[in-house]
């Protein structure tokens, strides 16, 4: 019997996420971040905590919540997550309070003055209740804490102001009442302009606005005092499909929406000086239970809405503008799927211009030569170009089918009202597979003459996402490639029919076990003294499988370097010195999330790119594309990608394990953070291919 092996360290998926959203406050901690750039990773940093509420606690919750015998352990293991994360939780709500005041108070010293009602003088006084008056009145109707049994009513995406109003009795004596109310941000902004005084710009929260006004809102009730106090709760976001089988897909997640916003209040949060009085009958409105959290916080909350802070835009206080880059060699008048035709091409956005990809879309919808498109959505921009293009293809008698994912979270609504318009032009729509999320990012050109096209990506197709996040995008007509990105469709519409891939890694049929192969391949080729390397650039490694072979390897002195900016299960701080595991996460500017596999083979280096990432979901549970790279010019651009992540010692964090997130070091460090030394070389590669004529 061969020697049994050691357990290895394994992190909680929902732990390890606890650490990379610190590395998002921590960004908007640094003295070097532009100010408006800090306050706007403070918004990021609070709206990631509130998804991760509504969606992964309370997950974690309804596990813990299990009573039978065949899930005790599951429900255990649940439930000191819980308790892990609200404490956690609770340490980080000071940092990133004390990280507000720190930024608020150098706006300040830039003259950008955020005010309080109590801080307003009275000509501002004046103008605060002229806005209220021309701006926000009507939008603001209390409701009496007594009328209501449960705040059952409420959406957790509102900010609300609980209300302490004071009037005399008949007798004299001081009565109170309490009421509360959502703020109209949705009508009115959450921040409010006041005129500048003094060359100072002066802005104040609506929540003050209101608090100025409040004689008015409370207006013939007879109340001579006034307090109020923000507070808002997140609910349970996991929506209750219904099994019904007579109930079209459209009409379950419909369904499903409605009961989301009913979901169980899991999160409470509510500024410290709130009275007891007030604060214990806002309490018993919300059915909140032991392992639900409960957390003093300050004047404050719904901090997403500093994501939309009054603009600057000649403000020095921003990042400089990093002009998008439009490569030549996929300009001009020539066809650009004749030109894919002869070589495969690639995109980087945001540096590359996603409108290269928008062309394509476009020139397929037009040429005569094009008899079909074939594309998988997840996320739609609210105003798409892709799906306008796709509308015209099928306009202009191309046969169009469009795999559109209803499930993507909280995006499904929007998703619903395009497949709707685009079935009524004619297209071929399909919601995806029954038990499996359509999460890859391909698209198939059919051709009547000549070769087929396809795309693969690692990111949506969506004009907003390709300004905000980092993706990978290569157009080719590699026969082999291609001819599998249409197996992919078929195996979309036949999920359960046995389509073997070569080329392509196709989850959930064999992308685990060819990842498996592979890395199992790497410790081979170390034991036989060949080349053996592993590096990676992730989102999110968590699957306890792919975790215990990177160890495999590791341990076997497999050398592995990765990028991985979010959930990261792996624990590397106290692995043994032969252990070649390094691990990298990078908050910057762009969200980080193109997904590039690096293997050595042996000296015949494969390189891969796709839409999963290392997490049971991407493997097990969803239909994800990874295509291998053959040209030798996108593939040497993936590994400087992956190369430039590994050397970015200005925004990388040492992903570890405990939390500790101390700045990234590296034997040979790039001067810069690798999001501009790539946009600083893909120009000057720019500015070469336009002066040389280079059309690759």
């Amino acid at each position: 019997m061969g020697k049994k092996k050691e357990p290895r360290p394994y992190l909680e998926r929902d732990i390890s996420w606890m650490y990379f959203n610190r590395r998002v406050l921590q960004e908007a901690c640094k003295e070097d971040v532009p100010l408006l750039e800090r306050l706007n990773f403070l918004g990021i940093y609070s709206n990631n905590l509130d998804e991760f509420f509504r969606v992964r606690v309370a997950s974690q919750n309804r596990v813990a919540e299990w009573d039978g015998k065949s899930g005790l352990r599951e429900s255990k293991t649940a439930a000191d997550v819980v308790k892990q994360i609200n404490r956690i939780n609770g340490r980080y709500v000071k940092d990133f309070e004390l990280a507000v005041r720190q930024v608020n108070k150098l706006l300040a010293d830039n003259d950008i003055c955020i005010i309080s009602d109590a801080q307003a003088d009275e000509e501002q006084k004046a103008y605060i209740q002229h806005y209220y008056q021309e701006k926000v009145d009507g939008f603001v109707v209390p409701v009496w804490l007594s009328a209501v049994k449960h705040l059952d009513y409420e959406t957790d995406e509102k900010i609300y102001l609980a209300v302490k109003a004071g009037r005399y009795s008949q007798t004299g004596k001081m009565m109170y009442d309490y009421a509360y109310f959502s703020l109209p941000v949705r009508n009115c902004g959450r921040f409010v302009r006041l005129p500048d005084k003094e060359g100072c710009c002066y802005i104040m929260y609506i929540d003050d606005v209101v608090r100025c006004c409040l004689p008015k809102v409370f207006e013939g009730n007879g109340f001579v005092s006034f307090s109020a106090y923000t507070f808002k709760f997140t609910r349970d976001a996991e929506m209750e499909i219904d099994n019904d089988q007579r109930s079209g897909i459209l009409q379950k997640i419909s369904k499903g929406l409605k009961s989301r916003r009913k979901g169980e209040p899991l999160r409470f949060i509510y500024d410290e000086d709130m009275p007891e009085d007030l604060l214990r009958r806002v309490l018993g409105k919300l059915d909140l239970g032991d392992r639900d959290t409960v957390l003093k916080g300050g004047r404050y909350q719904n901090h997403k809405d500093l994501m939309r802070f009054p603009d600057f835009p000649d403000s020095a206080l921003k990042y400089p503008p990093m002009r998008v880059i439009r490569r030549s060699s996929l300009e001009g008048p020539e066809s650009l799927l004749e030109r894919i035709r002869v070589q495969d091409r690639f995109l980087h956005v945001p540096y590359h211009s996603f409108d290269s990809f928008i062309r394509v879309l476009h020139e397929a919808a037009t040429s005569r030569n094009v008899r079909s498109i074939k594309i998988t959505l997840y996320r739609l921009a609210k105003d798409s170009k892709v799906v306008r293009a796709l509308i015209a293809a099928a306009r202009n008698g191309k046969k169009v089918t469009v795999v559109i994912e209803l499930l993507a979270r909280f995006d499904e609504e929007s998703n619903i009202q395009w497949s709707q318009k685009l079935e009524d032009a004619g297209v071929k729509v399909i919601f995806g597979v029954e038990g499996l999320k359509v999460h890859s990012k391909v698209l198939h050109i059919g051709m009547k003459r000549g070769a087929d096209l396809a795309c693969i990506s690692t990111g949506n197709f969506h004009e907003g996402n390709a300004k905000a996040y980092t993706d990978c995008i290569i157009m080719t007509s590699s026969r082999r490639i291609v001819k599998e990105v249409e197996d992919v469709f078929e195996f979309i519409e036949r999920p359960y029919a046995q389509i073997h891939f070569k080329e392509l890694l196709v989850s959930p049929n064999e992308m685990k076990s060819r990842f498996i192969a592979l890395i199992n391949n790497e410790i081979k080729n170390k034991r036989n003294g060949k080349p053996a390397y592993i590096r990676a650039k992730v989102n999110h490694i968590t699957d306890p499988v792919m975790v215990d072979k990177l160890y495999d390897a590791a341990y076997a002195g497999v050398d592995i370097e990765l990028s991985v900016r979010g959930n990261c299960s792996m624990v590397t701080d106290k692995l043994p010195e032969n252990c070649h595991l390094r691990i990298n996460g990078i908050i910057d500017r762009y969200l980080e999330h193109s997904r590039i596999f690096i293997f050595a083979a042996g000296g015949e280096e494969k390189v891969f790119i796709g839409s999963a990432d290392w997490m049971p979901r991407n493997l097990d549970n969803r239909i994800e594309v990874v295509a291998p790279v053959y040209d030798p010019t996108i593939k040497q651009e993936m590994k400087r990608i992956v190369d430039y992540a590994l050397r970015d010692v200005c925004q990388g964090r040492t992903v570890d394990g405990t939390g500790a997130n101390t700045s990234w070091t590296c034997a040979d460090p790039l001067e810069t953070g690798s999001q501009y030394a790539l946009y600083r070389y893909y120009l000057e590669l720019e500015e070469k291919e336009r002066q040389y004529g280079n059309n690759s």
